[in-house]
């Protein structure tokens, strides 16, 4: 039950649910039955509507697929009984009659009901998610241990292996804090005598192929912005970027934020702004709370993505001004839950107690005192510490849980010095244990999980959700605009350069796809391109009805060739006779080369299977997988040809039926390079493409599917949630250009009953 790349059906939803999907499930691998409880799982937790595509059954020792069309359909019958969902197709071995008989079970049940909207909440994910507001630590707190340990400030060894360039022994500290309890692990490797842009990338790219590394979600930090984007190209999971603030200016500090929802991280914003630092409470508030509403109300950032780390400063040094630090952060911690809703709060701790270091008794029990307070009463709930040196309130010997209260709350004059007298008496003891053996320690026993602090926007009651979650890329989606359908009115640098590359024979081919608004009736279940809006229209069908989807474009590509010549000759056509290499297999060929083919496969599917939507020839139309056929040039025309055939066939069966409009969605395949997985055995670190090299290929392969008139995208087969994730970046891109609102379809592919992505999720 894992995706190719590792990852839990839920990591999966996790790390690409920033988008917005307008639909999200399974498709490929696996026979309906082996999916049913992978998809129960998804069902559970989906905020928008669920789809399932599978194989018909498992491959046979020829590669060929046996399920019979009343055998698919009687293993898909699962799916609608339990209410799982609202769209169904079929995938390799599956055909129209397939999808016929799957049309005919589904009739007889009603759809999935979206799920109640409730409480926002931050939801990160590594090979496994993890829901922030949701977890307690081995101590029993509601807070979440960010593993301090590999970064360069924070752990000497850590340091001294990355200056040397032992990144795998590196693994070895990243893995000692999953094992002591860290739920996140921040990396950082800014140093000035280190590459940090080549560091943290070769990094993250080993650590993400250590599964008991990459099973948590990361923290990638740095002082650097460039540093943190190069390292978040490589986690296909969903991290936190530590960190942003208004100290570069509200316009940078804006396109940074920008930059990150597209990618989907969480961000750990600093107390910091033009004028520096803050170290009161009120100047905490005040940056925090205005970081808040330019997040939220200029770039739709959400909110409970956001981390305010308002400056956790060092108390114990002798100086006045420095002895309320900690009173100031627990006083704002509290303020900035109650005006910043759903935001967190963290702070590197052991900043706190610096003016103590190399006594850890002393520097581990004043975190104690600080975070039992910060957590319970003011709600902080993230923080970096050193897990293993984490000690309960409760554990701590009287004199000096005193002595700590003390000086945390400033409470007495004499605190800082008291506390310095005991820091003597526990270094004579260190001294001494250091002729004897060490002492054992104390077990921790099961933790009693202690209430998380609530605030008055934790209490609002669930709400019926009318819609799936909404993309905020442009307006268009929100306001529900129609899409004009009228592609030549789109200018953008990017998309003019992409069409200027075009090998489509006719200069002037045709863009533009609106209807006249008076071609059918208005309102549901017709539709007018131009006029109605898709994305009302698909929640008005998958909320009446389990939709269906295609089948196999391969599989029926190969019964064509059993009873029709379809060898080298045919895949080159007339055009290109004289290719340079062997072209027979690249099916998005076809469209180009043999249209009628596939025209006639669109078709099938949508009279005789019944088909609501067909999915596009471009499996493989991207440069990257063209390569291998030297086609990489042909990739705007291979999409934008795949496209136009489909809206063609969707067209006429329409007009047959208006009552019953076909819509047609555009498919991105998952390319054949992973920016998740090593192809050498001998350097976990090696990759043959990046992610910026992804979404370019993804951002063309969209130009050409909406110029051949597409209504929805679907990413799809999802082997490697990075390459998802990139093809989710150049959607948003897409639609951040255009100003259109084009649902998003996202499928995911669990390879075997591991019930994990190829890349581990």
């Amino acid at each position: 039950g894992r995706t190719l790349s590792g990852q839990t059906g839920e990591a999966f939803y996790a790390s690409i649910r920033h988008s917005k999907p307008m639909c999200v499930g399974l498709n490929c691998a696996l026979g309906a039955n082996h999916m049913a409880p992978f998809v129960e799982r998804l069902a559970k937790v989906v905020e928008c509507f669920m789809h399932v595509y599978s194989n018909a059954g498992l491959p046979n020792a020829m590669g060929g697929y046996d399920d019979t069309p009343d055998t698919m359909a009687e293993q898909n019958e699962v799916f609608f009984k339990s209410g799982w969902l609202n769209m169904v197709g079929g995938c390799c071995g599956s055909t129209p009659p397939h999808i016929k008989r799957i049309r005919e079970a589904a009739s007889q049940y009603s759809p999935r009901v979206l799920p109640d909207e409730t409480r926002p909440k931050m939801w990160l994910s590594g090979l496994e998610d993890l829901v922030v507001e949701d977890v307690h630590n081995h101590l029993g707190m509601p807070f979440l241990n960010v593993g301090e340990r590999c970064n360069i400030s924070g752990s000497i060894r850590f340091k001294k292996l990355m200056m040397k360039g032992d990144f795998q022994t590196a693994m070895d500290i990243a893995k000692k804090q999953v094992d002591d309890g860290a739920h996140v692990i921040d990396i950082n490797v800014d140093d000035g005598m280190l590459d940090g842009l080549a560091a943290m990338q070769k990094f993250v790219k080993i650590a993400v192929t250590e599964p008991e590394v990459a099973k948590v979600p990361f923290m990638l930090d740095a002082s650097k912005f460039d540093i943190v984007v190069a390292g978040m190209k490589w986690c296909q999971g969903k991290s936190i970027v530590n960190s942003i603030s208004l100290k570069v200016g509200e316009d940078l500090f804006k396109a940074h934020a920008k930059l990150l929802k597209k990618h989907g991280a969480a961000v750990v914003v600093m107390a910091f702004d033009e004028d520096g630092q803050a170290a009161t409470a009120s100047e905490k508030v005040r940056i925090c709370k205005r970081s808040y509403d330019i997040l939220v109300n200029e770039v739709n950032f959400p909110p409970e993505d956001i981390v305010f780390d308002p400056n956790v400063l060092t108390i114990g040094t002798g100086m006045e001004e420095h002895a309320n630090y900690g009173v100031d952060f627990i006083n704002a911690t509290k303020t900035i839950r109650e005006q910043c809703p759903y935001a967190k709060i963290s702070g590197g701790i052991s900043n706190l107690s610096f003016g103590f270091r190399g006594v850890m008794k002393i520097r581990e029990s004043i975190h104690s005192v600080f975070l039992h307070h910060a957590i319970l009463e003011s709600g902080m709930d993230v923080g970096i510490v050193n897990a293993h040196e984490m000690i309960h309130l409760d554990d701590l010997e009287p004199d000096m849980k005193v002595l700590c209260e003390n000086l945390v709350f400033n409470k007495t004059e004499d605190a800082t010095d008291d506390m310095l007298e005991r820091t003597k008496y526990e270094r004579a003891c260190i001294d001494a244990r250091k002729k004897n053996l060490p002492l054992p320690k104390k077990p921790r026993g099961k933790p009693l999980n202690l209430p998380r602090k609530q605030f008055a926007y934790d209490s609002l009651p669930p709400k019926a959700r009318l819609e799936p979650p909404v993309p905020t890329y442009n307006d268009a989606a929100k306001n529900h605009t129609p899409n004009p359908y009228l592609n030549s009115s789109l200018t953008h640098e990017k998309i003019l350069e992409i069409r200027s590359r075009s090998t489509v024979p006719d200069a002037n081919a045709n863009i533009d796809y609106s209807q006249p608004k008076d071609l059918y009736p208005e309102s549901f279940p017709h539709f007018v391109r131009g006029r109605d809006s898709v994305r009302e229209y698909i929640t008005s069908l998958f909320t009446s009805q389990i939709a269906l989807y295609d089948g196999a474009m391969g599989t029926m590509i190969q019964n064509y060739s059993k009873r029709n010549k379809l060898e080298e000759e045919e895949y080159r056509g007339d055009r290109f006779t004289d290719w340079t290499c062997n072209v027979k297999g690249n099916n998005d060929m076809l469209s180009i080369t043999q249209p009628h083919v596939i025209k006639g496969i669109y078709k099938e599917y949508l009279e005789v299977g019944g088909s609501n939507m067909i999915g596009t020839n471009t499996f493989s139309s991207t440069t990257i997988a063209m390569a291998d056929y030297e086609m990489e040039p042909y990739a705007y025309e291979l999409n934008y040809i795949g496209a136009k055939l489909a809206r063609e066939a969707c067209d006429e069966v329409t007009a047959k039926d208006p009552s019953k409009p076909r819509f047609v969605v555009g498919a991105l395949g998952p390319t054949n390079r992973t920016g998740s997985i090593s192809p050498s055995v001998e350097d976990p670190a090696a990759r043959n493409v990046t992610f910026d090299e992804l979404v370019e290929t993804y951002f063309e392969q969209i130009v050409g599917l909406v110029d051949g008139g597409c209504d929805i995208l679907i990413v799809e087969t999802i082997f490697d949630t990075l390459n998802a994730k990139c093809a989710i970046y150049a959607v948003g891109e897409f639609l951040e250009f255009s100003g259109l609102d084009i649902p998003l379809f996202v499928s995911g592919t669990l390879v075997d009953q591991s019930g994990r992505t190829l890349s581990g999720q």
